[in-house]
């Protein structure tokens, strides 16, 4: 399927040049199988296809240990955190929620930092997780993602690392403080193209790159308002699938009068913002 971009009008070719220093995807495909024998003694049998977002890549390989899939990073500023964000799959894995737990390098490593043609890349190595991105059309599904976000909360609750974010600016929307709702790590970017379902169930949990501190009940909204947007197709989501989507988390964690009032503001924002 070869090399494409994920969102950006770029040339992909381009991109690929002037991010990582590769001239072309065969470029690519030469420079991962060093890599992942070299640290993490995987050996890849092919490189199926390369997605180009920002000064971000993902890469799907077969290997001998099955489908997976490469992300690096050339945003150095950023290393300490999506170090830290991969130490955290690995925990909500363990801790039962469906996710993709990097693979440790040889050293025990769940992100490392390797030299590539322009520079150090923060590479991490992760199973393929197949399923499809989330149908707001389908009920069931909707009413599941609900009960995951809920579920994904309580594995967050009181998990702490301080080279993730302290702020958010999802959460500076001018409201009074909300103090029975204490704030913890939350997802930051539960919608569709972040959510894999095999039928009705809910597979994988994608893209933690946005986890910030925030209140629950903000996580929440924000899902509720941009559920249904993938990659390019932003727009509201329909009000019964966000009925939906709160039916199923609050079977797992029932708002307070406090939260309640607020979800209703916070959508209420969001959809101003965006002008829905």
């Amino acid at each position: 399927m070869g090399l494409s971009m994920l969102w950006e009008r770029v040339e992909p070719e381009q991109a690929l040049r002037e991010r990582f220093g590769f001239e072309g995807f065969e470029a690519v495909g030469a420079w991962v199988p060093g890599v992942l024998a070299e640290v993490w003694e995987i050996e890849v049998a092919g490189t199926a296809r390369m997605v180009i977002s920002d000064h971000n890549a993902i890469v799907w390989v077969d290997t001998d240990r099955g489908p997976l899939v490469v992300k690096w990073s050339r945003a150095q500023a950023l290393f300490g955190q999506l170090e830290a964000s991969a130490r955290l799959l690995r925990v909500l894995d363990e801790r039962g929620v469906s996710v993709a737990a990097p693979l440790q390098s040889t050293d025990g490593r769940e992100r490392v930092v390797i030299d590539g043609p322009l520079g150090d890349l923060s590479v991490a190595v992760l199973p393929e997780i197949t399923g499809d991105w989330l149908d707001i059309t389908d009920e069931d599904a909707v009413h599941a993602a609900g009960v995951c976000l809920a579920e994904l909360h309580n594995a967050l609750s009181g998990y702490e690392d301080d080279r993730l974010p302290t702020t958010n600016p999802r959460s500076e929307t001018g409201l009074p403080p909300l103090d029975d709702d204490p704030k913890q790590l939350v997802h930051n970017d539960f919608r569709a193209a972040n959510i894999l379902t095999q039928g009705s169930k809910i597979v994988g949990v994608l893209d933690f790159d946005e986890i910030a501190w925030g209140h629950r009940v903000e996580d929440l909204a924000y899902a509720s308002v941009y559920l249904a947007t993938r990659f390019t197709g932003w727009g509201p989501t329909p009000p019964a699938v966000r009925q939906t989507l709160r039916a199923g988390y609050e079977s797992v964690r029932p708002l307070s009068p406090a939260e309640d009032e607020r979800y209703d503001d916070l959508v209420r924002w969001h959809e101003q913002r965006c002008g829905f």
